[in-house]
């Protein structure tokens, strides 16, 4: 009874970790989406300094949440015999199938607010020796 009940309460422990991993990849997405929304309305002449610095705040916090929802997804994929997990993603192959696409979503969103960024600091950098 004690050898089960432990091998479920540590299950219960490590999932939490994992919903945890992938509820911060989502709240930061989702924050992330609506930063972006409101920073397409911000005239560039008087506050592109400022939004520049907020993007590279914002996809700091995206590239974190991704290598966070990465890891947790190779652990799923892989497990850890160290630590006695085993993989999940034979017998749940659905779930894995959608943390994947999800992941694959990511990695692209990561890349195009990157170039969006290098693209608004030639924007900013180019208002700055105009006025100069």
């Amino acid at each position: 009874m004690n050898i089960l009940h432990i091998k479920f309460s540590g299950f219960v422990n490590v999932y939490s970790h994992v919903a945890n991993a992938y509820m911060y990849f989502v709240v930061v997405s989702i924050i992330t989406t609506i930063y972006s929304l409101g920073a397409l309305f911000v005239p560039p002449k008087k506050l592109g300094r400022h939004v520049l610095v907020l993007d590279l705040i914002v996809l700091s916090f995206l590239i974190s949440s991704f290598s966070a929802a990465v890891g947790v997804g190779q652990l799923g994929k892989e497990g850890n015999s160290h630590a006695g997990w085993l993989p999940i993603c034979g017998q749940v192959p659905k779930f894995c199938h959608h943390v994947t696409a999800s992941l694959i979503a990511g990695f692209v969103a990561v890349i195009i607010y990157f170039l969006l960024i290098i693209y608004n600091l030639n924007n900013v950098l180019n208002l700055v020796a105009f006025k100069a």
